[in-house]
């Protein structure tokens, strides 16, 4: 019994680790490009590999973040109580989980098709620089962006095995909402990172402007999306749902306190979980209803 409570709690650290529930900010762009290829349902075995795809990927890079920037974490007051600093788990094994995933998400790739697997490394760069670039850039917020941008434009490739301008918006309004959220998670830490030399948009531009920055992400993201409904078949339940989170954009950015640590995580994170699954549930709503 003690062996079975320890494995569940190791397993536990390494889900809370990765961030394993961060993967709804992929998942919801990602299932709407793929049932918008697919015209409904693709066959089991590619919706399949494109769980395990986007799952992997993205809990990688997660793993990945957190080696990376474990002597980081270990400085800054708010994040020193993270696995790696804490001596909770090892930075061997981050590093473990983080090879494992991305072979896991090469193997997914090649399963899909010939241009999933050709584009998979380059997937696997932006994954691996995007841990380091706030050692040398500010727009670290954009590149994480365009980073998870990756998972609508590959659930698409995934479908078709081919391009198409319609992921590439979705994708381009995936980046712009994560960036802007990350930039509002990054007001809290202004003063460490001016402090330690590192570099973000709250760094380079300081508070107001940061959240200015913010607010017009997602202001444009939202403008994108509206631009959806005009353009596939995309009806009034898609609408509906757009209309809701742009209510629930406004309740994030006017709820912003980077002095308050437990409604940050809640107007950085939470909302926006709420976003992407309430945007996805009201698409796929719309599809099986009106399709």
């Amino acid at each position: 019994m003690n062996i079975l409570l320890r494995a569940i709690s190791r397993v536990r650290a390494y889900g809370a680790l990765v961030m394993f529930s961060h993967t709804l900010f992929s998942l919801p762009f990602a299932m709407i490009t793929m049932l918008l290829a697919a015209g409904g349902m693709p066959p089991l075995r590619v919706f399949l590999w494109i769980i395990i795809a986007l799952f992997a990927g993205r809990n990688g890079a997660n793993a990945l973040n957190r080696y990376v920037d474990a002597s980081i974490d270990a400085k800054n007051p708010r994040t020193a109580e993270r696995h790696i600093p804490a001596g909770k788990i090892r930075h061997i094994d981050a590093l473990v989980i983080a090879v494992v995933c991305f072979a896991v998400f090469i193997a997914a790739a090649s399963a899909l098709n010939r241009l999933c697997l050709y584009l998979s490394p380059a997937a696997v760069f932006l994954f691996c620089i995007y841990s380091y670039t706030k050692r040398f850039t500010w727009l670290c917020h954009i590149i994480l962006g365009i980073t998870c941008a990756g998972a609508p434009l590959g659930a698409w490739i995934a479908v078709t095995g081919g391009f198409h301008y319609i992921p590439l918006l979705f994708a381009s309004a995936a980046a712009l909402w994560i960036a802007g959220f990350d930039i509002i998670y990054g007001t809290q830490d202004i003063e460490f990172d001016r402090k330690e030399g590192l570099f973000s948009i709250p760094a380079r531009f300081g508070l107001r402007r940061s959240l200015y920055i913010a607010r017009v992400f997602h202001i444009i993201m939202w403008f994108m999306l509206l631009s959806l409904f005009f353009i596939t078949k995309l009806s009034y339940i898609y609408l509906f749902g757009l209309a809701v989170c742009g209510i629930l954009l406004i309740v994030e950015h006017y709820n912003v306190d980077p002095s308050h640590r437990r409604k940050m995580k809640l107007v950085s994170y939470n909302i926006n979980q709420i976003i992407g699954l309430f945007l996805m549930f009201a698409s796929v709503f719309d599809m099986i209803i009106l399709w």
